[in-house]
């Protein structure tokens, strides 16, 4: 099954980094963020990705262009013979990974991407998520749970963690604070989704097609949009704020979503 990641979006709320580079090139740790899905997935078995790239989608393109020297322990350049120089990679790691990079457009909204890459799916069962979001899933329960479904898509529904304290009040008083709650008890869509090629006819071919929108309120309407609740660790990077927090997770060998073994 093939894996397809949206990675054409602007990335405005974290325009710190995303003015230089797309915002799934964005680095936590030492890698882009769009790595660490892709890892995410490998580590169960699933090593063809299908990219949709848009705003700066060069930057992915020389990234995967040079793969294999990015993922190098060294290497030796040989510049004695003049023009013909030679290079030398030394102890080289590289994951059995086949990408298909396709531009779809620079102002395309999600939905229309996706019908982009149509004909890179064929007619196959696929998954897809958002190039900007890190979870420690379980891919091998969300493909079983979607398979038992019988439905078109199914999406995994996550619930996110408060963002600030909750006061205690009494009338106009200040008792104390509370600690963040993880959300307060409703699910959004916290893309890793699973879609049947039949998906692909709920898009119109336009540029301006949001997933969210028509698409995925259509299949709900249907009774064709499965959810797999997910309970465990799910963190999206919008802000830099959260760009901070993956990079500590990271750092300090603590990251959730680090699934696969080194």
């Amino acid at each position: 099954m093939k894996v397809v990641i949206l990675a054409g979006g602007r990335g405005t709320r974290i325009s710190e980094e995303s003015h230089l580079k797309p915002k799934p090139m964005i680095e936590v740790g030492d890698a882009p963020i769009l790595w660490h899905i892709m890892k995410t997935y490998s580590s169960f078995g699933y090593h063809e990705f299908i990219i949709c790239l848009g705003y700066k989608g060069y930057v992915i393109k020389e990234y995967f262009a040079n793969y294999y020297r990015h993922m190098s322990e060294a290497i030796t350049y040989d510049f004695s013979l003049g023009q013909d120089n030679t290079m030398k990679v030394h102890r080289n790691s590289v994951e059995p990974w086949k990408v298909t990079l396709v531009d779809t457009g620079l102002n395309t909204m999600t939905g229309s991407r996706i019908k982009r890459i149509e004909q890179y799916v064929g007619n196959n069962s696929f998954m897809l998520t958002y190039g900007d979001g890190l979870a420690d899933i379980n891919i091998e329960s969300l493909v079983e749970n979607h398979k038992k479904s019988g439905k078109l898509a199914t999406i995994t529904g996550v619930q996110p963690d408060g963002r600030f304290g909750r006061l205690e009040l009494e009338g106009n008083t200040v008792n104390g604070f509370t600690e963040k709650v993880k959300g307060d008890g409703g699910w959004i869509n916290g893309g890793f989704m699973v879609c049947e090629p039949e998906v692909f006819n709920y898009i119109e071919g336009t540029d301006d097609v949001i997933l969210e929108k028509e698409p995925l309120q259509n299949l709900a309407h249907n009774g064709q949009l499965n959810v797999y609740k997910h309970q465990g660790f799910w963190q999206p990077m919008d802000t830099l704020r959260e760009k901070i927090m993956l990079d500590e997770l990271w750092n300090g060998h603590a990251a959730p979503w680090k699934v696969w073994s080194d």
